[in-house]
């Protein structure tokens, strides 16, 4: 694993580093151990115990991609143009970053990625969420051959240790943003790259769908909810329908989510935040408009509802953006 190679040759001892995680350096070296979602996440969390560096997670995701993944990195070594490479990142993302989803929306102007913790990463989000931005950016730069023009919005409070963003990502990071985005202008979607083969990219790609398949690399939990919510925000959302859609009961499904430290209105929340803000800011609609597509019984209801979500109100909010 990239992350134990990092840690491994900064000295830090294996014992260490395994640390209450239920793995072992000397299974590790069979390569047929699958690491789970919560070993992981133990693993980073001793990481950064261990090593206390503020560029780690940045330093990572440099590493991340193109990636030893067989059919995906080969792919992803073909597209021929940052809308392929952007649409492979969110079509493969169970294989390439499985515990934070990339969702990829494009609109008339912008083409935005945005990030999902799906599956409840609880104090390990935001290394995982640096590691996700460096990797697909870097992987862009190295395959377009050029800088790109990219905006970088988090959802957390800017940190003590700013000058590692701009350092690995660039100086246009924006923090406070309430929710978690990479975009670019609509302009570079298309931009031809070198090295790019629609022959060889189309079949890499079937490949690469193929592989998804038979290693059974599905969206987490919260990732998959989150998806279900998008296809069906403009239709009631309630425990009930959506417990009967993924194939248990409403009790099952509450567990399941209290095992991944949340509960369905607040991803019911997170979901429609997200959405909210991106029709504000991507296509300028109004409170009435807004409050419309998402369903709200009125723009009053919408508003109070919206202001729990960020703390602030729309009026606020449009003032922001200007």
């Amino acid at each position: 694993m990239i992350l134990i190679d990092m840690l491994l040759g900064c000295g830090i001892d294996s014992h260490k580093l395994l640390r209450g995680t239920g793995l072992f350096h000397e299974d590790l070296l069979t390569g047929e151990v699958c690491v789970s979602p919560r070993q992981f996440l133990g693993l980073i969390g001793n990481a950064r115990q261990l090593l206390k560096a503020d560029d780690l997670s940045f330093l990572y995701g440099q590493r991340l991609l193109p990636g030893h993944y067989g059919a995906a990195s080969h792919a992803l070594c073909q597209v021929g143009n940052l809308e392929e490479a952007l649409t492979l990142f969110s079509e493969l993302r169970n294989l390439l970053t499985p515990l934070v989803a990339p969702r990829l929306i494009v609109e008339k102007h912008t083409a935005s990625l945005y990030w999902v913790d799906a599956y409840g990463c609880g104090d390990q989000w935001r290394f995982l969420l640096e590691a996700g931005m460096v990797s697909v950016t870097s992987a862009c730069r190295w395959l377009a051959s050029s800088h790109l023009p990219w905006r970088f919005e988090f959802a957390h409070s800017q940190p003590a240790a700013v000058e590692q963003y701009w350092v690995h990502l660039d100086e246009n990071v924006h923090f406070d943003c309430q929710v978690d985005r990479l975009s670019i202008p609509i302009e570079f979607l298309h931009q031809a790259w070198p090295g790019g083969t629609s022959i060889a990219a189309s079949v890499a790609r079937q490949q690469s769908e193929r592989q998804v398949i038979e290693l059974g690399a599905r969206d987490g939990l919260l990732g998959a909810l989150q998806i279900h919510f998008e296809k069906h925000i403009r239709e009631p959302l309630n425990l009930h329908g959506v417990a009967e859609a993924f194939g248990c009961s409403p009790t099952t499904f509450k567990r399941k989510l209290k095992k991944h430290g949340t509960h369905f209105q607040q991803q019911l929340d997170l979901s429609r935040k997200r959405i909210a803000l991106h029709l504000y800011r991507e296509r300028g609609y109004a409170n009435e408009q807004v409050a419309a597509y998402l369903r709200f019984n009125d723009a009053t209801n919408f508003r109070r509802s919206f202001k729990r979500w960020t703390g602030v109100s729309p009026h606020v909010l449009k003032q922001d953006l200007g």
